[in-house]
């Protein structure tokens, strides 16, 4: 999230500049004489109409959610579900007591996700909803450390110091978690070939003081799953050995609703007992829009029940355990409908043509013969690759610049420690990406080609531009 400064002393300053006679909803001529203030509070209201023409007008600046290739939040849904979400955004979902059908929703929700995932008992699985995974990821992560603080009241906090291992590639959500808890990050570096945690290199860095092991279903850089079977396989090993037992958070950001309809032979969820609890995003392949997510503990001995609060909240007994305490009930009625809406078929129809256009595009763009990929979008239907080794007269960052002057939001970054010295772009597929549109993209990117190659060399950069996209 970006931090912002308030209002300099320059701003305060009240400049009359022309208007739109037509902003003036009652009286063209009259109706206003100069734009508001944009840094203070205006001295008085304005009509709807125009307060919602100013905001209507700047915010065409903003990019196309739809030609966004870097995001992987949802940026289409019927409209059906706009109307489902209008008329429930009022509703504060913490109000369970108020709003029980809400709070129901919420609930049917929780138990479609353990039925999904494969919990031993869907019925004794635990879950909430939060703002999105990485509320989730914390909420695990706050499980993980409290039950290891319970197994080393003795040594903790006077001489042991938790841990956290993951790779290099999880979401900045990890290192959030780790720096607001106090929780040493162990992070496994990319190395070679290798973009993301294998089993050796994460039992590599377990000791006793590791709180869990972070698997993620759907690196962020590359669209690769961890092997979350191979890595529990290897902790079951540690624990026969060394008595440690040391559980596995799933992070399912964006794979935990890709897995379950076009990989279900895939052991990644609780079918290994080793995994404790998972986490997703609805407003990611769960297809709402932006604002959801969900965490999973397999049981309640898996989520000690001290971190749960009990308030006596307008007159009803209220179970919680998030972040957030306000926020709007919009998401969760949304994510409901769309499980309705579905199905697993739906779900499955939905998911699969999205991978098959993104296996589809990544094909087509490596024909052109300038960029060399570095995965093909058969796991999440994300793609990454870099340029070619004899393309010298640009960089991947001349091609994401040049392709938004075109209005594609192409992210180029380079990769973390010890691949720093791979820069690649990355195409994120998501439900409204489709074939026409990615048709459309192929075009405007052949069509720069040549262009490109006429380059001498690569066009300079700052390095801040060089960094991951993060979402």
């Amino acid at each position: 999230m970006t931090l912002h400064k308030g209002a300099s002393a320059s701003d305060r300053k009240r400049t009359a500049r022309p208007v739109n006679p037509f902003y003036g909803e009652a009286d063209p001529v009259s109706g206003m004489e100069e734009s508001p203030p944009h840094n203070i509070l205006p001295d008085g209201p304005v009509s709807p109409h125009t307060a919602y023409q100013f905001v209507h007008d700047e915010l065409m600046l903003d990019g196309n959610a739809r030609l966004n290739l870097a995001t992987f939040v949802t940026t289409w849904m019927e409209p059906q579900a706009g109307v489902l979400m209008a008329e429930c955004r009022d509703k504060n979902m913490i109000d369970k007591d108020e709003y029980p059908r809400t709070a129901e929703l919420e609930r049917r929700c929780v138990a479609m996700l353990a039925d999904l995932w494969h919990a031993p008992d869907p019925s004794a699985a635990v879950g909430c909803s939060t703002t999105g995974s990485s509320e989730a990821g914390m909420l695990a992560g706050m499980a993980l450390k409290r039950r290891w603080m319970r197994r080393n009241a003795e040594r903790y906090p006077s001489s042991a110091r938790p841990n956290l291992v993951m790779g290099a590639n999880v979401q900045v959500c990890w290192d959030k978690f780790c720096n607001f808890w106090e929780v040493e990050p162990r992070l496994v570096p990319m190395e070679g070939d290798r973009f993301h945690m294998d089993a050796a290199s994460a039992v590599g860095l377990c000791d006793e003081n590791t709180i869990g092991v972070v698997a993620v279903l759907g690196s962020t850089f590359d669209g690769s799953y961890e092997p979350v079977a191979e890595i529990c396989a290897a902790l079951d090993e540690v624990q026969e050995r060394s008595g440690l037992d040391i559980p596995v958070h799933v992070d399912g950001a964006s794979g935990a609703m890709i897995a379950p309809f076009l990989d279900p032979e895939l052991a990644w969820d609780f079918r290994l007992p080793r995994v404790a609890s998972i986490n997703t995003s609805g407003h990611k392949y769960g297809l709402v829009y932006p604002g959801v997510g969900w965490a999973l503990w397999r049981d309640m001995e898996a989520l000690p029940e001290e971190l749960v609060f009990r308030v006596n909240y307008l007159g009803g007994d209220m179970p919680t355990f998030a972040l957030n305490f306000s926020r709007p009930g919009a998401q969760v009625a949304a994510q409901y409908y769309t499980f309705l809406r579905l199905g697993r078929a739906g779900f499955r129809a939905v998911q699969q043509a999205t991978r098959d256009v993104a296996r589809s595009t990544a094909e087509r763009i490596e024909a052109l013969g300038d960029f060399t990929l570095l995965t093909r979008g058969d796991q999440l239907p994300v793609f990454a690759f870099t340029t070619a080794d004899h393309v010298t007269s640009y960089d991947v960052f001349d091609v994401s610049r040049r392709m938004k002057e075109r209005g594609w939001l192409l992210p180029a970054y380079t990769f973390p420690p010890n691949r720093e010295d791979l820069s690649v772009l990355r195409i994120v597929c998501r439900n409204g990406f489709s074939h026409d549109l990615a048709d459309l993209f192929l075009a405007d990117l052949t069509q720069l080609l040549p262009e490109l190659r006429q380059q001498t060399a690569p066009l300079d950069r700052p390095e801040r531009l060089a960094t991951a996209f993060h979402h």
